[in-house]
């Protein structure tokens, strides 16, 4: 199977949504993989998700974020208009206007609608930009 063309990749970042990625353990070591949602926000690509509270209200670690922290790269696994293993470097989203600018973009307006507070999100959704590597840095917004 050949490689698809970074015009192909460009599409599918503007329309996919569904992805695996693979991360490292952050106490094994091991591959994770995992299915998660992305969105392009203007042309940058992020990962984010809901809040999700334990029984007693308190947060509950997000075993992918955990991994992320630990060991940023890790592989975009695009699998819906088109197949394709992209190397690529977590950066958490930290900045509260930065974190602000995307939770508010219609691109994540889902996510919103998902009975969370924007404030809620802002404080607690794990957000994460995407930097893409090697032959693939030309997807970088």
């Amino acid at each position: 199977m050949s490689e698809p063309r970074i015009e192909d990749l460009e599409t599918a970042l503007r329309t996919d949504m569904t992805i695996d990625i693979v991360t490292t353990g952050a106490r094994s070591g091991q591959l994770r993989r995992i299915e998660i949602w992305f969105m392009n926000v203007d042309g940058e690509v992020i990962i984010t998700g809901t809040v999700r509270d334990g029984r007693d209200g308190s947060l509950l670690p997000r075993d992918w974020l955990a991994n992320m922290f630990a060991t940023p790269e890790f592989t975009f696994c695009l699998k819906e208009s088109v197949v394709a293993e992209v190397p690529a470097r977590a950066h958490v989203v930290r900045d509260p206007a930065e974190r602000r600018r995307l939770m508010t973009a219609p691109a994540t307006s889902w996510y919103r609608e998902q009975g969370d507070t924007l404030d809620g999100l802002l404080e607690s959704a794990p957000i994460v930009s995407v930097e893409f590597l090697g032959d693939y840095t030309a997807l970088n917004g």
